[in-house]
């Protein structure tokens, strides 16, 4: 007789079943693992064998052989201790065979039977719910898998608890739903003194998803500008926030099952490597730029990251998803993010500071910022040179409006697009606009046009920068609550995608 349970494989944040078969028969004793594991899940019998051992249930003198289904499928985590476990225990009439049946089971066994969290609690959720089945987790898992309404969640803390549980001597009570968590912005935009251009164009890209990139000499306010973006965004949407948290849930970053409604703010540090970055490493896990999915990724000195980190970033930045190809995965993660990235106009800092010239000028530049290719820098929609602060400046009172006040222009702006896109289902905010969609609703009155038609000329712009130039000037548009595309809309727009070209000098 065959006992099964259930449990997942994650392949990126796809959540695929699996059957975990248990046979006892006859035969010498011994405790195989088959269907393509990896050593942690091979290692799986030792920890299974011992927790039984910790609850004084003896393993029979027979041949124990655990099939996990589809075979051709690679598993890999210590996750898969709890459904073998829950399959043997039924197969040895420990539990009803029914209930195990009925149930997706995902945990790592200690040694003296309690249970070890374990990631990707809330993509297993979401499985469990689609199979209709329960869903069997550690305690410390609970919360974070119980925000998915449609499935019932248990929780033990150790197998022990799971016997008692199935044999109905002692019921649990289904898990509860982690806190609903919004971090505290305390810093502020009016913090910056003066650098109002760079701060409309902070505007800019919150309103509509659009790409910065803001160049400057070393102290002039970037690092600190783009600190004060998550303080302008909308909180997550319900939808958001769910499928922001799964891809947070498989990299272990949920904090005690909570999920957050805060933007993502993501900074990695120039030396990080292209897995890092991009995804990879062992069982394909997700990179900055999925972490960052739903929020910003904030690249500091992005010059000298490698060359090859950055031109990997042009098919995630088009696209919203990356495909991580290894030999023995391909794992697709949604990254959906705004790239701010910073950078000093030469490799001394100072090319641009008439006070404190750059002593290889123009070449020290030139060498610097042709790190940054082409097709690269064609898909920032907004660049800014953020100037250095005269030292009399920082002694005047703080300028400018508040983040909360910034904020709510975003939020405005924002909700205009949603309704806008909201029968088409095509875009979420104006930089995912292509097509004819972005013919319908950014097209520029005739005086627009024709301006931009005269700069697209003389500044040589690409298909890609024509339709980027459209995306912003529609972006303005709705910030100032206006239905159609003018000719000021196009020429604030061009002024930043310009303003890094030398012939726009």
């Amino acid at each position: 007789m065959v006992a099964r349970a259930y449990t997942v494989a994650f392949e990126g944040v796809t959540a695929r079943p699996v059957e975990v078969q248990c046979a006892v028969s006859p035969g010498m004793p011994a405790f195989s693992i088959v269907g393509l594991p990896d050593k942690a899940v091979s290692e799986a019998r030792e920890r299974v064998r011992s927790a039984l051992a910790a609850m004084a249930i003896a393993l029979p003198s027979k041949r124990i052989t655990i099939n996990l289904s589809p075979a051709d499928l690679p598993k890999e985590g210590s996750h898969f201790d709890l459904p073998i476990a829950l399959a043997l225990l039924a197969a040895l009439e420990i539990i009803p065979k029914d209930a195990a049946e009925g149930t997706t089971a995902l945990g790592e066994l200690s040694l003296d039977g309690s249970l070890v969290p374990v990631i990707g609690a809330l993509p297993a959720a979401m499985a469990a719910a689609e199979a209709d089945r329960m869903l069997l987790c550690p305690s410390a898992s609970g919360a974070e898998a119980a925000w998915v309404g449609a499935c019932q969640v248990i929780a033990p803390a150790g197998l022990a608890e799971v016997v008692r549980h199935y044999t109905g001597q002692s019921p649990l009570p289904p898990a509860q739903p982690g806190e609903v968590t919004s971090a505290l912005q305390s810093r502020c935009l009016r913090d910056v003194k003066g650098q109002e251009r760079a701060k409309r164009a902070l505007e800019i890209a919150a309103a509509g998803r659009h790409h910065l990139m803001l160049v400057g000499t070393p102290g002039s306010g970037k690092s600190m500008l783009a600190a004060r973006l998550p303080g302008i965004l909308p909180p997550l949407t319900a939808a958001e926030a769910l499928e922001t948290s799964m891809i947070h849930s498989l990299a272990g970053l949920l904090d005690e099952g909570g999920i957050s409604r805060t933007r993502p703010f993501r900074e990695p540090h120039h030396t990080a490597s292209m897995a890092a970055i991009v995804g990879g490493g062992r069982g394909a896990k997700p990179g900055e730029i999925s972490l960052a999915h739903n929020g910003v990724l904030f690249m500091d000195e992005f010059p000298e990251f490698p060359r090859t980190v950055l031109e990997t970033l042009r098919q995630p930045i088009e696209t919203g998803q990356v495909m991580v190809a290894r030999a023995n995965a391909h794992v697709k993660y949604p990254c959906r993010f705004m790239l701010i990235a910073a950078a000093n106009p030469c490799k001394c800092g100072y090319l641009s500071d008439p006070a404190r010239a750059c002593t290889r000028a123009p070449i020290c530049g030139q060498d610097y910022m042709g790190r940054i290719s082409g097709p690269l820098m064609d898909r920032f929609d907004l660049r800014v040179e953020v100037p250095p602060v005269a030292f009399t400046d920082l002694d005047l009172p703080p300028s400018g409006d508040r983040s909360a006040d910034v904020a709510a222009r975003v939020a405005q702006a924002r909700a205009i697009q949603a309704d806008r896109y909201a029968r088409d289902g095509a875009a979420h905010q104006n930089a995912d606009i292509e097509g004819a969609l972005l013919e319908r609703v950014a097209t520029p009155d005739n005086a627009g046009k024709n301006l931009l038609g005269r700069v697209a000329e003389r500044f040589s712009l690409s298909a890609r920068g024509y339709h980027r130039v459209l995306r912003v000037a529609r972006t303005i548009a709705d910030l100032d609550g206006d239905d159609a595309v003018r000719r000021a809309h196009v020429a604030e727009t061009v002024s930043f995608r310009l303003s890094a070209q030398p012939d726009a000098q």
